[in-house]
């Protein structure tokens, strides 16, 4: 589910996992798959579990491309 209930901790959503990857790409850019991944689970050990779900949110919503020469996430948001 993409939209929280009451009863969830706010950093625990997958919206929250979200805003920290595209907070994370808009700065560097390009990264790969383990070092944003290890950006995740350094704020949170729990929520290696969103990380796939938040990482397809963000390319479903068009900010974010795969770029399998280099094997890394590249954002492209505007």
């Amino acid at each position: 589910m993409i939209r929280p209930s009451k009863h969830a901790h706010p950093d625990k959503t997958l919206v929250s996992a979200s805003t920290v990857l595209l907070k994370r790409l808009r700065t560097k850019r390009s990264e790969s798959f383990d070092e944003l991944r290890d950006s995740l689970l350094k704020r949170d050990a729990d929520s290696e579990s969103l990380f796939l779900p938040a990482m397809n949110l963000l390319f479903i919503l068009g900010l974010v491309e795969y770029r399998k020469k280099n094997d890394t996430f590249e954002y492209v948001g505007h």
